[in-house]
């Protein structure tokens, strides 16, 4: 270990250890980070005071995630670097559209099962009736039949079943297979948008730069069969608020699904009343069907 004699040694000092790490991988990672976040300190000068604030920060922010609750998976979001990460690895490399989008902090394993068609309202939940008609195919526009397929959206007071104990378990949440034509459709009521959580660390940043916490109406699409790079989606309703300043960064033209309402009879159950269509066609890329963790419990 060099004896540092001031401050121009720190880095080749640091990086000179990183050197040393086995894994290929990490070393790059690793030797990366310090390059960056050494020069980022020396470029903004940043003063003990700050270094200080900043540390307690990140301790906070862990003291906040908890089984309900992921505060780097916010954090990270309304930084944009959740959607940087996701485009990097996708359509091509970054290179051309792509329907893979964020995970978001609410995805759960197991969902229930649910017949193409069927509902995933498992509560009393008032709001517009919503039927969802989604399309899946592979890079050659070709229907991917034997997809299993998770669908999930807040409730129309902004919040998701494992956020409200007034809802019941799995509500608003339903497991499809795609047929031969690669459709899954679902009944639910239209989402809306809502506002992340702003008594946390990201909600005194986003008040700091004069930002509102607001995302757009949307529903999640986790669909994975093997052979096929599992898609983490969502999909946005055309018709809402925040479409261009979504405060975590997540709308690409790719996702904005057509949303329609009708004001005629459903032509199925024969409700009374204004109802709305959600269309959209979502395409999945070769590669390896993997679940990802799930951000809480």
């Amino acid at each position: 270990m060099t004896i540092l004699s001031g401050v121009s040694e720190v880095t080749p000092a640091v990086q000179d250890v990183m050197a040393r790490t086995t894994d290929p991988r990490l070393r790059e990672i690793m030797t990366s980070l310090i390059t960056h976040l050494h020069g980022f300190i020396r470029d903004v000068r940043l003063t003990e005071a700050e270094f200080q604030q900043a540390t307690k920060i990140l301790n906070t922010m862990g003291q906040q995630s908890n089984d309900k609750h992921n505060e780097f998976v916010l954090m990270a979001g309304s930084l944009g670097v959740s959607s940087l990460v996701c485009l990097l690895n996708n359509g091509d490399n970054g290179t051309t559209e792509t329907t893979q989008s964020l995970l978001g902090p609410f995805w759960r394993l197991n969902h229930p099962m649910t017949e193409n068609g069927g509902s995933i309202l498992r509560s009393e939940t008032p709001g517009p009736r919503l039927d969802g008609c989604f399309r899946f195919v592979d890079k050659e526009g070709q229907p991917i039949e034997g997809l299993e397929v998770d669908i999930w959206h807040a409730s129309p007071v902004g919040l998701y079943e494992n956020q409200d104990d007034s809802q019941a378990e799995y509500n608003l949440r339903g497991k499809f297979l795609t047929g031969a034509d690669g459709l899954v459709r679902f009944r639910s009521v239209r989402p809306v948008g809502y506002p992340i959580p702003t008594t946390t660390t990201v909600g005194r940043l986003l008040e700091a730069q004069n930002r509102h916490p607001y995302r757009p109406a949307h529903v999640h699409v986790l669909a994975h069969k093997p052979g096929l790079k599992t898609l983490i989606s969502q999909i946005y309703v055309d018709d809402t608020d925040y479409l261009h300043t979504d405060v975590q960064f997540g709308v690409t033209r790719a996702l904005v699904g057509e949303l329609t309402a009708h004001d005629e009879r459903h032509p199925v159950d024969g409700d009374v009343g204004q109802w709305f269509s959600l269309d959209h066609t979502l395409v999945l890329e070769p590669g390896e069907s993997k679940l990802p963790i799930p951000p809480i419990k």
